[in-house]
């Protein structure tokens, strides 16, 4: 399967998967980068994947129906564009021949689920993640707490360390700036930052990451580092667990500038 990352609006990103004949496409917020991909590729779209609600997500659902093969996949807990497949945690679902499972990670939506697709062995799996886990950062909790934020990113820091991350939006430079005020001695924010900087200069996108690089870079899944948590204590973080901890640091990178 070819994974590509299709451009929209001023950040986000579609994904698409596909074998050269058929087409998974993941939160497609915008129609017409999905069209024209299927046009110029001669692919058929054979499934949509759908993290949350939020309308850069779903809002090109109902115009891509005309050219589906396929369902639309979405979490239960969610309004998203009907019809759809209402799925729970647990679920694995097959789109054209590939097998998807579903996680729930709750936190910047009240129901925001995650698809992991495990290939054959001796491939790196690979995770679709919504606005759950950035590159270097998470999402913002619009709806749920920090509790649930921090049992998100733990569940998805603990799928394997290749596992390809596929977050929907191009945030990773802003989020490594922030990274590097929460850890400015942690070499492999340093050298990332040269590393992204060098892809966006190209032209080209700082993803997929990986859930190892995350480990290193990421101060969302960094809570339990002690000079993680000494950066959050000073900007108000009660205590030392998970959630104190990533609590502070939202609120801190709210205002980050």
């Amino acid at each position: 399967m070819n994974l590509i990352a299709l451009p929209a609006f001023t950040d986000n990103y579609i994904w698409m998967l596909h074998d050269g004949h058929r087409a998974i496409v993941v939160d497609p917020g915008d129609a017409q980068p999905v069209q024209a991909a299927l046009e110029s590729r001669g692919l058929e779209l054979a499934g949509i994947l759908v993290t949350h609600h939020h309308p850069d997500h779903v809002g090109g659902v109902d115009a891509l129906r005309s050219s589906l093969h396929g369902e639309v996949f979405g979490p239960v807990r969610e309004d998203i564009p009907t019809p759809f497949r209402a799925l729970h945690h647990g679920d694995t679902v097959q789109v054209a021949g590939l097998a998807f499972d579903v996680i729930d990670v709750p936190g910047h939506t009240a129901g925001h689920i995650a698809f992991v697709h495990r290939p054959p062995q001796g491939q790196a799996p690979i995770l679709f993640c919504g606005d759950t886990l950035f590159s270097a950062g998470c999402g913002r909790l619009f709806e749920g707490t920090a509790a649930q934020m921090h049992a998100s990113l733990s569940s998805l820091a603990a799928l394997p360390p290749d596992t390809q991350v596929c977050c929907a939006h191009e945030y990773t430079e802003s989020n490594l700036r922030f990274a590097a005020a929460v850890e400015p001695d942690n070499a492999a924010i340093a050298d990332h930052i040269q590393v992204c900087r060098s892809l966006r200069a190209d032209g080209r996108s700082t993803l997929p990451s990986t859930i190892g690089r995350e480990l290193e870079i990421n101060p969302f899944l960094r809570c339990a580092i002690p000079a993680v948590q000494a950066a959050a204590r000073q900007r108000g973080a009660a205590d030392d667990s998970g959630p104190a901890v990533l609590g502070a640091l939202r609120e801190w990178k709210n205002t980050y500038r």
